[in-house]
């Protein structure tokens, strides 16, 4: 029992928690930034004093974490607002619950409903994007320690058997040997009578699990919308391909960015504002535009 209670008690095992937590946070992070910032809201339609408190950051980032915002006029503030939502009570004939309650982390609290505020939803399943994100980022950390065990192995292939008594002083050792140490001292009472070193003859696959790390890193950003093509051999590829390849990347970008042009839409019939809502465009698509363009070129010339 103790040493299951004690499992992460001792410096190394803390140091791989630690290392396992921290890419894990990595990619999250990583993620969720790119999702966030490809959609761009524009309010520069709306009057100044009316669109102080409109922020794109604040927006996309309760959309990520809750996946509903909550827009509406605040008559004593003299501004819009786009909130966090706790949604409840009846539906309406679009599914949307009646009862809104738009929040703030100051303390501010607004109770709504449906004949004066637009729920924005995330996207048409009306669900956060952490949930998925996390599950990639998971699967991405745990790749990416993976690969470091495998590199480290290749450095130090050995399984230490010893006493129990005489572990701390084999840990000890090496971490020296570990860390490069020119020379390694033991104390003159050192028992290395009943100490075998086993290679484990671990075979380098890092470089494979690497590949599979950026097939699941396009894959993230493939659901956030994000072109990720790789192209190795650009005079070899020809526009089809590039469309077909493109396709999971347009249609996720479509899940996301309809719903919010849906909520725009009735953001301008209830409160007649004009709002724009649009992906941003990224280096792919612009390098992906070149590249069909060049291959339609290149086609017709051999048309001819």
């Amino acid at each position: 029992m103790g040493k299951n209670k004690n499992r992460w008690g001792n410096k190394q095992d803390r140091n791989e928690l630690v290392d396992n937590v921290n890419s894990f946070i990595k990619y999250r992070d990583q993620l969720m930034e790119l999702g966030m910032t490809m959609i761009g809201w524009d309010f520069s339609k709306i009057e100044k004093e009316k669109r102080q408190f409109l922020n794109q950051r604040q927006i996309e980032f309760h959309e990520y974490y809750k996946g509903a915002t909550i827009f509406f006029e605040d008559k004593e503030l003299g501004a819009y607002l786009c909130l966090p939502v706790i949604l409840g009570g009846e539906f309406d004939l679009d599914d949307i619950p009646k009862r809104r309650v738009a929040y703030a982390k100051n303390g501010y609290r607004k109770e709504l409903n449906e004949s004066n505020s637009v729920v924005i939803y995330n996207n048409y399943l009306r669900k956060p994007s952490c949930y998925t994100v996390n599950h990639y980022a998971n699967r991405l950390a745990d790749l990416e320690n993976a690969i470091d065990v495998n590199c480290k192995a290749q450095k130090t292939p050995v399984a230490i058997i010893c006493d129990e008594n005489e572990r701390l002083s084999m840990e000890n050792l090496y971490a020296k040997y570990e860390g490069n140490y020119p020379f390694i001292f033991g104390e003159k009472d050192l028992n290395v009578k009943g100490v075998r070193a086993i290679s484990t003859g671990a075979p380098f696959v890092a470089d494979k699990m690497f590949q599979i790390k950026m097939q699941i890193w396009n894959e993230a950003l493939t659901h956030l919308g994000i072109s990720n093509i790789s192209y190795q051999k650009k005079e070899r590829l020809v526009s089809d391909e590039v469309i077909r390849n493109m396709g999971g990347t347009i249609a996720s970008r479509y899940s996301r960015l309809e719903t919010r042009r849906d909520a725009v839409e009735k953001i301008r019939d209830m409160f007649g504002v004009e709002i724009d809502v649009d992906f941003r465009e990224d280096f792919r698509q612009t390098d992906d535009e070149n590249i069909i363009s060049n291959e339609t070129e290149s086609e017709d010339k051999e048309a001819k």
